[in-house]
């Protein structure tokens, strides 16, 4: 069901050797906004899904922040292993293991490590049975060993494609390509289209310092995928500035053609000159006043190309 009907070509497999489980228990490890602290997530209920017994029996996890200025300390390991209801030489091997996890999760730049499950075997041993590691993206420029691990295999090639340029992009189910400055907004656009009956085909942050070549990047992104049928440009330029987003559009649009209905809305700063540049290059450009107007005018032009 992950990778739909017609399935996914798989590229390496892992083999493990079997575990002979007492226990299954849960662990993660989180940057908590609530506390500004790196935080140890522990439950008795591993193996299954934490969302789920967070709000059936949310008494049955528990949190132990870390003091950032004391690092970890042997306390915050007593505190999970009484958590986790481990006792004698498995509290032992939890205060260690947790600071193990901690070292790992703060040289490493982590933004989660989950543990599900962290078992207890029928020997005594406490093993992390499985995993999964989330890094802060900012920081892989200090992990090249981290940047090797990347499987291009598993990402879409659009997405691939959008990250070479720094651009925030997430390909979707819909017929409507986006291209939008600001993630805010970007989502904004994508709701209001939903409104008006038609499905965005991505999120594309061009972000605020994005050059002509950026934008035409984008563009082409967009226009290479076969389930866009229409495209909407929406840009508020504060930093942005409209004629920049108007000269990378035409760039695109001369290099790749443009097949689908295409609306412009443009507010900010060099607004004025942007709409210039548009309606002298001689697109089929559909001009749009507001937000409001640009949804309705693209979602109208899909269903009468249909």
């Amino acid at each position: 069901p992950q990778t739909g009907p017609q399935g996914k070509l798989v590229q390496r497999l892992y083999i493990e050797e079997g575990t002979a489980i007492a226990r299954e228990l849960y662990l993660s490890i989180l940057v908590d906004r609530a506390t500004a602290r790196v935080a140890f997530i522990a439950s008795t209920e591993g193996g299954m899904d934490i969302e789920a017994v967070a709000h059936d029996t949310p008494e049955k996890i528990a949190t132990i922040s870390v003091d950032p200025a004391a690092g970890y300390q042997p306390y915050v390991g007593r505190k999970i292993a009484a958590a986790l209801k481990l006792e004698g030489d498995l509290a032992k091997q939890c205060n260690k293991m947790m600071g193990q996890l901690y070292k790992a999760f703060t040289e490493k730049d982590m933004s989660l490590l989950e543990i599900n499950p962290l078992v207890v075997t029928k020997d005594n041993m406490l093993v992390c049975l499985d995993a999964k590691v989330n890094f802060d993206s900012n920081a892989l420029y200090r992990h090249p060993e981290i940047v090797e691990l990347r499987d291009l295999s598993e990402e879409d090639p659009k997405e691939i494609e959008a990250s070479k340029f720094d651009l925030s992009y997430v390909a979707l189910d819909g017929t409507i390509g986006c291209m939008v400055n600001g993630a805010g907004l970007a989502m904004s656009t994508m709701d209001i289209i939903k409104l008006y009956g038609e499905e965005p085909a991505n999120f594309l942050d061009v972000g605020g310092g994005a050059t002509k070549e950026k934008v035409a990047a984008a563009f082409k992104i967009i226009t290479a995928d076969p389930k866009v049928k229409g495209i909407l440009v929406n840009i508020f330029g504060g930093i942005m500035k409209c004629d920049v987003i108007a000269e990378g559009v035409i760039a695109a649009v001369k290099d790749v053609g443009l097949k689908v209905p295409l609306v412009v809305r443009l507010e900010g700063t060099n607004v004025e000159l942007g709409k210039s540049i548009i309606n002298k290059s001689g697109l089929n450009v559909i001009s749009a006043d507001d937000l409001n107007d640009a949804a309705k005018k693209i979602v109208k032009a899909v269903k009468e190309a249909a």
